[in-house]
């Protein structure tokens, strides 16, 4: 088995939320490409009392498709009669399933990503198992991000269903989909891989009114968790990377010493209606500054209320409207720039110089 390494991916994802305050009108989750990702119909029904919901946005980019899923996660239908019998009862449903349930979220390469109304979610797989037998880090990001989802989205709802006033715990979620996953790719469906992880939980005061809304961040590894406030122009929050080395993040799975209980942290933080939530993989932090992520988001936020014709004709205001998609698009277009460039100056640059490396151009990474 393969020690653990650092992700050499082929992709970038990147998320964009917007925070709104949930109006009283009925509401129904928007379920297509590049606003939110699929989930399965019962879903719909379970859903929170949260006063504040995202307007979410997702952009991705990968230099390869991604791996086919194995069986029994995906089983394909017969392609003719001569074929043998597929496993698969549903002869037209290619969505892969763990434990009779369809696998939330969207693979990108080797990554994975989870966008719903009140939880966002980056995992960045590992690509070097790709080479090595019955590795696919692709599955393991992608279990991580589905179980930890549901865990989630069990909570809440039972949270909601009753008066206590409990908490979430984003980390206890994440060692519950870790040791799930371990199962779920353990003998006789045995599949390796590692993935870093980091995920924003939206939930709300319950000693106040009214209720403020507060941003639960997990972060294992070097992918990230960037809070923006475009009134004030400013990053109010933003996770710190994790490494055992240079170019080597803490991770999950196969082989890796790296537990979500041991080694996961995470913070709280006060949000303000319109602030932006990104959850990145290091495709964006290791091509682009700080600073270039902040004015990116803000030109295009700028751009979307000033330009109508870009989409909706709805509300605009902060990228309100479909505006996260947006900068989500303009944000990896950015980073993508970078990452081809053989001569460009990049944050990844500048690090792998300090530990002494000889290295320029940008880190043509998964974003």
């Amino acid at each position: 088995m393969p020690p653990i390494k650092a992700p050499t991916l082929s992709g970038q994802l990147r998320l964009g939320a917007c925070l709104r305050p949930r109006r009283c009108v009925a509401s129904q989750a928007i379920i297509s490409d590049g606003i939110t990702t699929p989930v399965p119909d019962e879903a719909l029904l379970q859903k929170t009392k949260s006063p504040f919901y995202f307007d979410t946005g997702y952009a991705l980019y990968a230099k390869r498709p991604p791996r086919p899923f194995p069986p029994p996660f995906l089983s394909l239908p017969s392609g003719s009669f001569s074929d043998p019998l597929s496993t698969h009862h549903r002869s037209r449903d290619r969505r892969p399933y763990v434990n009779g349930e369809m696998i939330r979220g969207i693979t990108n390469g080797d990554d994975a990503i989870l966008v719903e109304e009140n939880f966002i979610g980056a995992n960045d797989g590992v690509g070097a198992w790709a080479t090595r037998p019955k590795g696919h880090a692709g599955l393991w990001s992608r279990l991580i991000l589905h179980f930890w989802a549901l865990e989630a989205e069990r909570d809440a709802y039972m949270s909601s269903s009753n008066t206590s006033n409990s908490e979430p715990d984003p980390v206890h979620y994440l060692q519950k989909a870790y040791e799930q996953t371990l199962s779920a790719t353990s003998k006789p469906t045995e599949w390796h891989g590692t993935t870093t992880a980091c995920g924003a939980l939206l939930h709300h005061s319950n000693d106040k009114s009214p209720a403020e809304p507060v941003l639960y961040v997990t972060n294992l590894g070097d992918s990230q968790i960037m809070v923006l406030r475009p009134k004030d122009q400013e990053v109010i929050y933003k996770t710190s990377e994790q490494w055992h080395w240079f170019d080597c993040p803490r991770q999950l799975g196969t082989n890796s010493p790296d537990t979500p209980t041991a080694n996961a942290v995470m913070d709280k933080v006060t949000l303000q209606e319109n602030d932006v939530v990104l959850a990145m993989s290091d495709g964006v932090p290791d091509n682009l500054w700080e600073h270039e992520i902040l004015q990116n988001v803000l030109d295009s936020i700028r751009t979307w209320e000033q330009n109508p014709e870009l989409g909706s004709s709805e509300d605009r205001v902060g990228g309100a409207g479909g505006g996260m998609l947006f900068v989500a698009q303009e944000l990896v277009k950015a980073a993508r720039v970078i990452a081809e460039d053989p001569f460009a100056e990049s944050p990844f640059m500048e690090r792998a110089v300090e530990e002494g490396l000889a290295m320029e151009g940008g880190e043509d990474s998964e974003s």
